[in-house]
């Protein structure tokens, strides 16, 4: 059992930056494979990032590419996603999610478990 916990959500200008943080609960946080997803009013929630349990892969939406990256400390349980350059677009709330395998997965029905979300609201 895997529980997480997304925090650094908030409001920011077209333009700015923010860092996302989950932090995973358990010991076997380093053996999944974690993503963000991101579902803004009125739309699917979609994939935006993913990243090996090693963090030595990376997958990326084609709409955040150049823009987010993704990383994750496995000494701290935790898994961030900087966010660049942000746009009114960006503006969803954002989940993390974890999946107990070695693929990185882009599709939702592939994680075991999903934080709360944060809200992100970048205002033009």
């Amino acid at each position: 059992q895997v529980q997480l916990v997304e925090s650094g959500g908030g409001l920011v200008q077209a333009g700015g930056s923010l860092r996302l943080s989950c932090a995973a609960s358990g010991r076997t946080f380093s053996s999944y494979a974690m993503g963000w997803f991101r579902q803004a009013p009125g739309k699917e929630r979609e994939f935006v990032a993913a990243i090996s349990w090693s963090g030595g892969k990376t997958n990326y939406a084609d709409s955040v590419k150049g823009r987010f990256t993704i990383s994750r400390d496995n000494l701290k349980n935790t898994v961030y996603l900087q966010m660049n350059s942000l746009k009114p677009g960006d503006t969803a709330v954002y989940y993390c999610a974890a999946d107990q395998t070695i693929v990185v997965h882009t599709t939702q029905d592939e994680y075991d478990y999903w934080g709360q979300g944060t809200q992100v609201t970048v205002s033009s």
